[in-house]
């Protein structure tokens, strides 16, 4: 399973939350799932499984397919939530 970070610039936020993601990922013991972080004008829909977005890029991403909408980037419990039913729907937890 792969999984991207994205956000307008690809560099600070996308890259926090690719990071958060890894920690979440650690503690379910999914360590071998890909994790990486891109800017929107660069994530095409062939890059991921799935794409975590901050809301007020929700309605630009709608092309990558499976997208996951961040109500807050910094918010540990609900991407924790996300994350571990993104991996549930995967089968892969």
């Amino acid at each position: 399973m792969k999984i991207e970070a994205v956000c307008g610039s690809g560099l600070g936020s996308s890259f926090m939350v690719e990071m958060n993601i890894k920690t979440v990922l650690k503690e379910l013991g999914l360590e071998t799932v890909e994790v990486n972080h891109y800017d929107l004008g660069s994530t095409t829909p062939d890059l991921a499984d799935i794409f975590f977005v901050a809301a007020d890029l929700a309605d630009s991403a709608g092309h990558l397919g499976n997208v996951v909408v961040l109500n807050s980037i910094i918010d540990m419990d609900e991407l924790k939530e996300k994350v571990t039913k993104a991996c549930q729907n995967f089968g892969i937890l």
